[in-house]
């Protein structure tokens, strides 16, 4: 091997030593090996020690797996014997572990077909639900229509859940006693408050759930929260009261308007003690420690739905959804789904969410070991390989998909500890149990010599070296304590002028004593080694993620690096999208240093520059506005879409220069959002509450737009033309009457006019009465 051998530099000085150091050293248990100096030589690794000699004589475990127990798959739930269905293989798998040595094998989970059913509907039957009741009467004979075209098996149970019937949860006083709607004029008559009742057995008798239904009254308790979760946990772990089948597929689908109360509410009515997670159900089939006991935590909730194999449906009013989604997150195995406020939409929301959770399958562990570190690699139908994921998602009813799970142990455990834990899908009944022990000790260990010739008399040989007994030194322990001289000085001295045990220790028949540190131990053929002087990362000696041998860091599996605080894990870089940085940079020392410019991030997924930004953020948006999209279907939204603050508004807003507009088609719509990344590390993202529509005109109103087009354009036309035609004769108008003033004679002095009278002149004289006249006659 080249560069530092970590075996030989490990300093071993037992053959289990040698094998902690390093999952590919070995140790030679020969007895006439190496050199008479150092012991260290017989840890090195296999190849070495084979090539110097020690063929035959090499002590080198492995990591080993059995498969103890390997039922094939089943292909259909309901046409077998019930509890012959298998739906995760192998069942039983026995693992033999050397530290750091890692194993892996492969588990196949099936979702089989026509896979029984039961299903508990608990209702919420406080005052405000009294319109759910009426529309869930005949629920169990519609229901039981829908579910049997997706299992031939189907069994259906009820329950109720109002509140802690005390202060001041609920209406305590005398007068309430009966009737906590006394004096409430809006509905003046209901039943006593209460805490869970269990109403309906599980049943294939669909009648019976109807018949319950329609028995039941609504009551009132004091304030908003009601008492949900305890009913949810009794629903839980009654199983006998309840029904729950082994072999059966368990939905609890819990109905509500309200938020709930949590652990600690309890305390407001004087209850300090926490649930102790058991059944608590009387001969009534009442929630008995109901004023007992506080209200249950999330935690608890969520270990008991998942000892019990049950996925929790939360049917809630739309104002409450993101509370129940936040649930989600923190309970696995949990869907949401919104209910309409009378509950008209509960049938079709019972089945979307059955499909959702026959759709992915999430491997859960249970017991796992502190000093065992598991991996995990899907592969999902699509055939790709998703490292370090444990779930798939987009299944089919009959798809198989696979998880490679790879196992190392981190130490060694006291001599003969064996540990067991469990891989279970999430809401399965089918287990794969795993059985590990530890190959920590070495085969020569147990043919060890006491008092052996090979030690002078005075020792143990054992793995070709010998343990010398108290009061004795020396290779062979020839040497007693105490025993000195010039002759015993020459092997104590790492080389020729260098001092004595490098002035860090004793020299006593030929082998150096090393002293006592407060800092550490100090080691060695020449106490030339200690375990304190090796690189620090922040203060601590090789980062807390190796050991220090003799100067240098011994990083543990998964760290590199001379202070070992580089991880070789790449799980943290994965982004949403299964890349490793998001595509936009590298993983180093399992952080992302994004080399896309404008890129920033934990996986590098934010980069408002980046081409693709827009349809990264539309999946949050999706998933956590509308519960739709990729990451709803995975149920993964909280986990990538942490950082994200969406709002929503009715008018966008675009005059930030430093936000992105993004629009994405939805149906016949454009929804448009901005995106802006903020200095604290998390993305604002401003929605419009509805997609921006427009509506399409229809081809009336078009052949009027066009007719109407025209009419008005003639219109047009036609007055202009008539303009025109004016200003034209006004002109010609205008030029005549110039013309005419520019005239040289008047109408009057016309040599072509003649007046219509004509006058004739005549001489003649005459003389009458002796006048004379001269002139005319007329």
């Amino acid at each position: 091997a080249e560069g530092l051998n970590l075996c030989t530099s490990g300093s071993a000085t037992s053959c289990e030593e040698c094998l902690l150091i390093h999952p590919k050293c070995a140790w030679c248990s020969k007895e006439e090996f190496g050199s008479t100096k150092s012991i260290t030589s017989r840890c090195d690794f296999l190849q070495n020690l084979v090539a110097n000699g020690c063929a035959g004589a090499i002590e080198n475990p492995s990591s080993s797996i059995n498969v103890v127990k390997n039922v094939p798959l089943s292909s259909k739930g309901s046409g077998q014997t019930q509890l012959d269905v298998t739906q995760i293989t192998p069942q039983k798998v026995a693992l033999n572990l050397r530290p750091g040595d890692r194993t892996s094998f492969r588990v196949q989970v099936r979702q089989v077909e026509d896979y029984p059913v039961d299903l508990y509907y608990l209702m919420d039957l406080s005052l405000s639900m009294n319109d759910d009741l009426d529309n869930i009467r005949n629920l169990g004979t519609k229901l039981a229509e829908e579910m049997r075209k997706l299992t031939s098996n189907f069994r259906l149970g009820f329950g109720s859940f109002v509140d802690k019937n005390i202060s001041p949860f609920s209406y305590t006083a005398p007068r309430y006693q009966n009737n906590p709607c006394i004096g409430y004029k809006l509905f003046p008559s209901c039943v006593p408050s209460f805490g869970f009742r269990h109403l309906l057995s599980l049943t294939d008798k669909v009648d019976r759930f109807n018949e319950e239904v329609q028995k039941q009254k609504v009551s009132r308790n004091r304030d908003a929260p009601e008492g949900g979760f305890d009913a949810i946990l009794q629903a839980a772990v009654c199983k006998e009261k309840i029904g729950w089948r082994k072999e059966a597929s368990h939905l609890l689908v819990f109905t509500t308007d309200d938020v709930p109360h949590i652990a600690l509410d309890g305390k407001l009515g004087g209850l300090v003690q926490p649930h102790d997670g058991q059944c608590h159900l009387n001969e009534a089939n009442e929630y008995s420690a109901s004023s007992q006991l506080d209200y249950p935590s999330l935690a608890l909730l969520g270990e008991k739905l998942a000892e019990n194999n049950i996925h929790l449906i939360f049917a809630v009013t739309k104002s409450h959804y993101i509370l129940y989604k936040n649930f989600t997150a923190l309970i696995p195995g949990t869907t949401v789904e919104i209910l309409h406020k009378d509950s008209k939409n509960i049938i079709e929301l019972i089945v979307k969410a059955y499909n959702s959770i026959r759709s992915k399958v999430e491997l859960t562990v249970w017991d796992s070991p502190e000093d065992i570190g598991l991996t995990f690699t899907a592969t999902c139908q699509d055939g790709l390989s998703y490292p370090g994921l444990r779930k798939c998602g987009d299944l089919k009813i009959g798809d198989t998909v696979s998880f490679e799970v790879a196992v190392e142990a981190r130490s060694c455990p006291s001599e003969d500890t064996s540990h067991a834990f469990t891989i279970k899908p999430a809401g399965f009944r089918d287990t794969l149990e795993v059985a590990v022990t530890y190959n920590c000790l070495c085969g020569c260990t147990g043919h060890a010599a006491p008092a052996s010739g090979k030690c002078s008399g005075n020792g143990t040989y054992t793995c070709g070296l010998c343990e010398c007994d108290a009061g004795y030194l020396g290779a062979r322990c020839e040497c007693e304590e105490g025993a000195s001289g010039d002759m015993h000085h020459a092997m104590c001295r790492e080389a020729e002028g260098k001092p004595l045990c490098s002035g860090r220790g004793e020299c006593s028949c030929n082998q150096c004593l090393c002293y006592e540190s407060e800092f550490g131990n100090i080691y060695g053929p020449f106490c030339e080694c200690d375990d304190f002087s090796c690189a620090r990362y922040k203060g601590i000696l090789c980062s807390g993620h190796g050991e220090c041998h003799c100067g240098e860091c011994k990083c543990h599996a998964g760290y590199i690096g001379d202070n070992c605080n580089c991880s070789t894990e790449t799980d943290s870089c994965v982004s949403s999208d299964g890349q490793m940085c998001s595509g936009r940079g590298t993983c180093v020392c399992g952080k992302c240093q994004c080399t896309e410019p404008g890129a920033f991030g934990e996986t590098c997924e934010k980069c408002p520059t980046c081409p693709g930004v827009c349809s990264t953020k539309r999946d949050c948006i999706e998933c956590k506005l509308f519960n739709s999209g990729r990451l709803a279907d995975n149920q993964t939204c909280q986990k990538h879409c942490k950082d994200e603050i969406i709002t929503t508004v009715d008018v966008l807003e675009t005059d930030d220069p430093n936000a992105i507009l993004c629009a994405y088609p939805v149906n016949d719509c454009v929804m448009k959002f901005t995106y802006l990344e903020l200095a604290s590390g998390k993305s604002n993202l401003t929605v419009l509450k509805e997609p921006a529509c427009s509506s399409a005109p229809s081809a009336v109103t078009i052949v009027l737009a066009v007719i109407g087009s025209v009419v008005l354009i003639g219109i047009i036309l036609l007055g202009l033309w008539k303009l025109l035609v004016t200003i034209h004769d006004r002109r010609e108008f205008d030029r005549f009457q110039s013309e005419r003033s520019r005239a040289r004679y008047e109408m009057a002095s016309n040599p072509l006019y003649r007046k219509p009278i004509s006058t004739h002149n005549v001489e003649f004289t005459f003389n009458k009465l002796n006048r004379s006249y001269n002139g005319t006659v007329d």
